[in-house]
């Protein structure tokens, strides 16, 4: 590491450079070195397979240079296997607690890639609400010149595991993790990683990996993350609400190990302990359109609509485009008695739906006839029943009578149309 003298700058927030070209960026990021402060440079290829707890670091205060920060979120895994430790507000919270206060992260990165492998990165999102995005290169520079910074050199161990997950082949991946865990046996991040690339081919010796690394170690959060997520994969929802709470008490900022657990709970019929899991989650992650929109669905299910209402339009407002938001914001309007904004809502889903969901059309169809437009409800209730699939033909006219009937309960006087109610108890028993 070196220790450079420049122009003072002070600050506490970390920089994420993105114009210019790659050696704009890297050039534009040592310029940027607040005075006095050691400089550490780490691969990020390799960052995700590196304990924060081992690493080795300067005096205080520091800058850390992370160029091409994009790499060290490798998505060749996808869904809900993809390894935690890759994921990058897991990863970035984890190196950003490592640090002291005047310390500075200082990231370059491609800005196409980077929002293909951790689009929460632009929308600052997560720990990514502590860092400054910076376009524009040459407009501020400090006249650092660390030459004798060089970058700390990967661990084998760490190397190896990055080209695992470096690789589009998941037979690889598996291939290389076996070996790794294999030759150092006593490296908890190797058998995480060996977990992860078991999971990928639905091989139950995740399992044994999993619990190898947690003899090794018993208080990483992310080993049980991944049990957390095995047992989800089970169906043991029990077992998975433990691994996720021992996550979640290991680290109170873990946002996904507090979402994932609020999402258990709220399947083991838990909706209060649900609705603290996803609050203790969104202080660290209050952007987090999944999040809100499950505070949103489990406030609704405690009959707290106006809790409910506010979480889901606030899931509107960060992600427009979202449609279970709006969908989700109906349902909710709905059940409140209000048709006419229910409608809204549902409309606003239904024009953003690329594929149309059967069902929320039929839910639309059913609000227009609850605010009074009975003919315009009718004909897109049967529409929609009509070209949904015929397996969930049935499921969609026993909601749709079940709310017919509810209205004709909750408005005795102004009910639908009984021969709505007959028409579709004579379909339903078609389908049977």
């Amino acid at each position: 590491m070196a220790r450079l003298a420049c122009q003072t700058r002070l600050t506490n927030v970390h920089l994420l450079i993105l114009g210019g070209s790659q050696a704009d960026r890297h050039r534009a990021a040592r310029e940027r070195v607040p005075a006095n402060h050691h400089v550490v440079i780490l691969d990020a290829a390799t960052l995700p397979f590196v304990r924060v707890s081992t690493a080795h670091w300067p005096p205080a205060p520091r800058a850390v240079i992370i160029d091409d920060i994009e790499r060290a979120f490798p998505d060749n895994q996808g869904g809900s296997t993809r390894l935690v430790l890759t994921q990058s507000v897991y990863l970035i919270h984890r190196w950003i607690d490592a640090l002291d206060a005047n310390d500075q992260i200082i990231a370059t990165a491609d800005r196409n890639a980077l929002e293909l492998s951790a689009p929460e990165a632009l929308q600052r999102r997560g720990a990514w609400r502590q860092f400054e995005i910076v376009t524009g290169l040459g407009l501020e520079a400090w006249g650092c010149s660390p030459e004798s910074a060089s970058p700390q050199p990967p661990a084998p161990t760490a190397t190896a595991l990055a080209a695992a997950f470096a690789s589009s082949d998941p037979a690889e991946r598996l291939r290389i993790c076996r070996d790794v865990a294999e030759r150092v046996s006593d490296s908890a991040t190797a058998w995480l990683a060996l977990a992860s690339a078991y999971r990928e081919h639905r091989d139950l010796r995740a399992g044994d990996a999993l619990e190898r690394a947690a003899q090794l170690a018993p208080d990483w959060d992310a080993v049980h993350y991944e049990t957390g997520k095995l047992w989800l994969a089970l169906d043991d929802l029990a077992r998975a609400r433990d691994a996720f709470a021992r996550a979640a008490a290991l680290t109170p900022t873990f946002s996904a190990a507090l979402s994932n657990l609020g999402a258990t709970l709220g399947e083991l019929g838990e909706p209060d302990a649900a609705l603290s899991a996803f609050r203790q989650a969104l202080a660290s992650d209050p952007d987090n359109p999944a999040l809100l929109s499950n505070l949103g669905v489990v406030s609704r299910e405690l009959g707290r609509y106006d809790d409910s209402e506010a979480a889901l339009r606030q899931v509107i407002a960060v992600a427009p485009d979202f449609v279970f938001g709006h969908y989700n914001l109906g349902h909710t309007l709905f059940l409140a008695g209000r048709y006419r904004d229910a409608v809204a809502a549902y409309e606003d889903g239904a024009r953003r739906d690329p594929h149309k969901n059967p069902q929320q059309a039929c839910r639309l169809a059913m609000s227009r006839l609850a605010a009074g437009d009975a003919a315009g409800g009718e004909r897109e209730l049967w529409a929609a029943v009509d070209r949904a699939a015929a397996a969930d033909r049935e499921d969609l006219l026993l909601e749709a009578y079940e709310i017919a009937h509810a209205l004709a309960t909750a408005h005795p006087e102004a009910p639908p149309d009984p021969a709505l109610l007959e028409r579709l108890a004579a379909e339903i028993t078609k389908s049977e």
